[in-house]
This record gives C-alpha cells, structure tokens and sequence, in this order.
C-alpha cells in the first residue's frame, strides 16, 4: 500500500505504508506507484471547515480538490498497467439545502459555493472513465470517529454543558460512523459498483435530534438556544452552507450489497464517543 502525502514526515503512518510525497497538480516521480496497482482511493482536499471563506480561501477549497484529482487522473493515464479503479471523494453537499425531500444519488446538484465545489471536484474524476477504468464518487456525509474530523468540535459544546441545536433544529443532516465510511470505500475496491454513492448512513435525523442524542449520550443539557447565533457568528457563511440540510440516503451502495455496521446514530455516537 503506497499514500500520498505533501508533508510524508507528519503522515503518522504504519510502517507498512509506503510514504510517498507530492504537490499537485505537479506531477513527480510519486506517479510510478500507480503502475500496478490494483486501485486508487483519492480524498485529498483543503479542510472546508477550519477558516473563514475568504475568497482566497474558497479558491484553495476548490482547487485542492480540483488539482488532485487532475493530477491523479494524469498519472492513472501514464501507468502501465494501470489501476482498474478510481474511489474518489466528494460530499453531499453536491445536493445544496433540500429541506424535507429525500435525496438519493439520482438528485440534482444545488446552488450553492459546496455544491459548486463537488461539481467540479466529479467532473474531474470522471475523466478516467475514457480511460476504461471504472469510477466511483463518494458522497460523504459529516462524519463520526474518535479522535479527529467533525465529532470533536460538534460535541465541545455539550462537553462545556453549553449544548444547544448547531443550525435550524427541523433541518436534515446526514452522518455516517467513521467505519462505515472506511467501509464503504474498501467495498468500492473489491466491487463491481460504479457512480456516485452517498455514504451516509441509512437514518438521517434532524439537528433537533442530533443535538438531544449528542446531549443524552454525554449526559449534557442540550436546550442552549444562544449556541446556534454563536455558530452563525464564528463559521460565517461556513455555517449555512455546512448545516445547509440533506436527507441524503444511500441506496446506491445499500443495493449493490453494503451492510451498514452503524446505522443508527445513537450507536455510533456510543462507539465515536468512547461511551
């Protein structure tokens, strides 16, 4: 197993893993490690969350994602042989805010700038299909593990017993548990699914009710009506667009033979919390 990485020395890896540096859209000598291989899984981006949408921001948000996957693309035509597959990463914010509706993988794209970003981030992938080699696009969803990604900063709050609704409390949000996402992935290697494929899992609940299962599973109050202004008033833009609202569902992936191993949250919640 080969990674790519711009800083190898800060990738923490097991030493198993092949470490191999690179900065696309340059393409180096890291691009010998796509001849051979058996598939390539690409979810390189710039963290949407962490900065304020700058317009210099919002233009390395897209091109982060944009450029690595130009650059992936490009080795992926120079290898001999080449990779017979392509799991790239996108987000269900392909879908922009869509309220109450149920959303599966036939959906339009919305409006707005994530929306946007995905659209250019899968046209860019979808670039390898000429090539003969079968793609698929993972629309992931906010996503829950230990130790890292969105969990920790959603349950700061309610660790600090300021709990409280993050956005709208009756809009959707669509979440997976972090095995279930490295699940998925590792099923788009080793089966014959192709597209794009939500990874969410199957029950998506309401900010409302995300908040009361986050407060219950700390034993935390959960009623903070001020959390939700404090939210709009660090993220910025960030916040509509991040808690915009999907009922996104994965039926792609449920109907090409995925079982979710957590597909109700306050199990997953159990597990990414340590409870």
């Amino acid at each position: 197993m080969t990674a790519l990485t711009r800083n190898p020395a800060r990738a923490g890896l097991d030493s198993r893993v092949n470490v191999l540096g690179w900065n696309p859209p340059e393409i180096g000598s890291w691009a010998e490690a796509f001849s051979g291989a058996d598939g390539v899984v690409n979810l390189a981006g710039e963290p949407i969350a962490e900065k304020r949408w700058t317009a210099a921001q919002k233009e390395r948000i897209l091109r982060s994602r944009v450029d690595a996957t130009n650059a992936v693309v490009a080795a992926i035509r120079q290898a001999e042989p080449r990779p017979s597959v392509l799991v790239n990463g996108s987000a269900v914010g392909h879908y922009g805010p869509t309220a109450n509706e149920r959303i599966d993988e036939t959906a339009v794209p919305g409006a707005d700038f994530l929306a946007f970003v995905t659209q250019e981030w899968e046209s860019a992938a979808r670039q390898v299909e000429a090539l003969g080699v079968r793609l698929v696009i993972v629309r992931t969803g906010i996503v829950l593990g230990p130790g890292g990604g969105a969990l920790p900063r959603l349950t700061l709050p309610f660790r600090l017993y300021g709990g409280g609704p993050l956005s709208a409390p009756n809009r959707w949000l669509s979440w997976i548990q972090l095995e279930d996402e490295v699940g998925i992935i590792l099923y788009a290697l080793d089966h014959d699914v192709r597209g794009a494929v939500n990874a969410t899992a199957p029950n998506p609940v309401t900010v409302g009710e995300f908040s009361r299962r986050i407060g219950s599973t700390l034993r935390s109050p959960s009623w903070n009506p001020l959390l939700r202004t404090a939210i709009n008033l660090i993220l910025g833009e960030r916040s509509s667009s991040l808690f915009a609202g999907q009922r996104a569902l994965p039926d792609a992936i449920q109907r090409a033979g995925y079982e979710f191993r957590y597909p109700e949250l306050d199990e997953a919640l159990r597990v990414s919390l340590g409870r």
